[in-house]
């Protein structure tokens, strides 16, 4: 087992996973006290469509998926705002729009396209240094817009109407966190894929809300349950010769239901 740690491929992995678990952690944790969970799915899927469009083109997929993301999220944004459409719908229409545009491009583009499935299901073991580095500038970017802008957010996350109240540019830090958070999902496709990304926004940071309710615990704990999912998950995926990406959220979920039982235990056991 020591002996995988010299290999380049497995470093990028586990830098990637420290990386991406500090950029979920923070990014998630406006996701899941915002109730953006099931936005955030749509922009996911959306985000094939680019993946497409950038096979097709024979350009970078994450950068033409990037692209695609963003104005998906801003578009949920818009129409999720417009009295003559339910969030729900403008969704639906953007999650249907970018795994059709998706698989379209993916049909005409010429020749056989074997990274297509590392994008739908994800292979950590396929990070690049140019992943790297993208999944680095973000992380840095998030940690310092959480540090600088920390009360805004809060505010804007727990109560909008609130927050306009005390005059907070909401509708500005709405489009820019859904813009960020439409670049964090690109950025850890790799690593999970289309099918399982949003996972890592969600539940290292449901873990962490069993053992406390402030924003900012609640964002520095999901941090290491998040990298922790990781590091399980790549262990399966070389002991058993398994999907990384599944691996890693199949060991999130047993991290879940494991402080699931703790912290109910300890709730009974201060009951008694």
């Amino acid at each position: 087992m020591t002996s995988i740690f010299s290999y380049a491929f497995f470093q990028n992995a586990l830098l990637g996973s420290l990386l991406a678990s500090l950029l979920c952690g923070l990014v998630g944790t406006y996701i899941v006290t915002r109730r953006l969970v099931f936005i955030s799915g749509g922009v996911t899927h959306a985000s094939f469509g680019g993946i497409g469009i950038g096979v097709y083109l024979g350009i970078s997929p994450i950068l033409s998926a990037a692209v695609f993301a963003v104005l998906s999220a801003c578009g949920i944004q818009w129409f999720s705002h417009r009295r003559d459409m339910r969030e729900d719908s403008a969704i639906a229409i953007f999650w249907t729009l970018g795994m059709s545009v998706g698989i379209i491009c993916s049909f005409l583009a010429p020749g056989f396209t074997p990274e297509l499935p590392s994008y739908l299901f994800g292979n950590i073991l396929t990070v690049t240094p140019a992943d790297l580095w993208l999944l680095g500038i973000l992380a840095a970017m998030a940690v310092a817009g959480f540090t600088v802008f920390l009360r805004p957010l809060v505010s804007v996350a727990f109560d909008a109407e609130f927050a306009r109240s005390q005059r907070l540019p909401v509708t500005a830090i709405e489009y820019v966190m859904m813009a960020f958070i439409a670049l964090t999902i690109v950025a850890c496709l790799r690593m999970v894929g289309i099918v399982l990304v949003i996972s890592l926004l969600t539940i290292p940071q449901v873990t962490a809300n069993l053992f406390t309710r402030q924003f900012k615990h609640m964002a520095l704990l999901s941090v290491p349950i998040g990298y922790a999912g990781c590091l399980g998950g790549l262990y399966l995926s070389f002991r058993y010769n398994i999907p990384s990406g599944a691996s890693i959220i199949f060991v999130s979920i047993l991290i879940y239901l494991a402080c699931k039982g703790i912290s109910s235990w300890n709730i009974h056991r201060g009951r008694q």
